[in-house]
């Protein structure tokens, strides 16, 4: 379950979570929340994330793809694929919308970052009735932010729309769908797991499964509240030095010769919670090398970290170029010798 890009012309996505929200610089970036916008503005926007919605369940990608905006559309595979994998979870599905947020960019500059802070904060930064969303390179405009829940036999799905205003339009410039739970499984279960690992001194696993509470309950990954905020401080000291992050690679050794990895990550992988490792190769053109590299990365990645094969149910190894072009290669844990 991969997010799609907000919008074509946005680089890179992040979320930055403040352990303080006082004396914040004001910035160009405004935001409106549903109680804050007048009824015209609110009706406008929740009127289109709906009729984006009730596309999406007909996977009617035609529609939806003359409805987004033109960087969007000319690279439209993304959403037709995001749409076509979650059938199951969407045709069938009530629909509420949840919550919508009007954010306005129109006197930001671009290739800077925008932040924008939503309702009512405390002295202390988030509080229950607050949002904050970060974005790097976002052009000037006005976006709205539509998020709802679509509720079906197969359980919640987090269906949000990222919405840019084109003359009286609210335009499609971004879709994110998941799951709100993994095998019957929500944030609580995941973040009671961790708290269990960390008690057990399995650093890594606790650090993966915090990882993933955090994401089953924040339906965009440049968005953070008060819930993902307290997740993140409880976590943030297990965070452990043996993992890439922050741009930061490690080696991992690998019959002799190191290979260089650069993240390891939960990921959901249908109904199963699998771990995704990343790293640097020169053989991606030849499938054959990068099989047999990505089933060595595995194998060694397990024997250095035992543990996560009580926490997951496969590996997942990606050859990735220097080109971005990658190779991807899953073993199942019990498969892993």
């Amino acid at each position: 379950m991969k997010p799609t890009p907000l919008l074509r012309h946005i680089a890179a996505l992040s979320v930055v979570l403040l352990a303080t929200f006082l004396n914040f610089p004001v910035s160009a970036q405004t935001c409106q929340t549903s109680a804050d916008m007048n009824a015209a503005a609110r009706t406008a926007i929740t009127n289109a994330g709906q009729r984006y919605f009730g596309m999406a369940a007909k996977n009617d990608a035609a529609f939806l793809k003359q409805s987004a905006i033109p960087t969007l559309a000319s690279d439209f595979g993304g959403i037709e694929n995001l749409i076509k994998e979650r059938q199951t979870d969407l045709v069938g599905a009530q629909a509420t919308v949840k919550n919508v947020f009007l954010l306005d960019n129109e006197q930001g500059t671009p290739n800077t970052r925008a932040e924008f802070y939503c309702g009512v904060f405390g002295k202390n930064g988030q509080t229950a009735n607050s949002t904050a969303f970060y974005l790097d390179n976002l052009p000037p405009a006005k976006y709205a932010v539509v998020l709802l829940d679509a509720t079906s036999p197969k359980g919640r799905t987090m269906f949000s729309e990222v919405l840019q205003l084109m003359g009286t339009d609210w335009k499609l410039g971004g879709l994110y769908i998941k799951s709100a739970q993994i095998a019957g499984h929500d944030s609580d279960w995941f973040l009671n797991q961790a708290r269990q690992y960390k008690a057990k001194g399995q650093t890594h696993n606790a650090w993966f499964y915090y990882q993933e509470a955090r994401s089953l309950i924040s339906p965009l990954p440049f968005m953070s509240t008060l819930a993902t905020d307290k997740l993140y401080d409880e976590s943030q000291s297990l965070q452990p030095a043996d993992l890439p992050a922050g741009g930061k690679t490690i080696d991992l050794a690998v019959g002799g010769s190191p290979f260089r990895l650069t993240a390891v990550f939960p990921e959901i992988v249908g109904s199963d919670l699998d771990l995704v490792v990343r790293y640097q190769s020169t053989n991606v053109s030849n499938t054959n090398l990068a099989y047999q590299d990505n089933l060595n990365v595995i194998k060694a990645l397990v024997t250095k970290y035992p543990e996560v094969r009580d926490a997951f149910a496969a590996v997942v190894a990606r050859a990735v170029d220097t080109t971005g072009r990658d190779y991807g290669t899953l073993l199942a844990m019990k498969d892993v010798k």
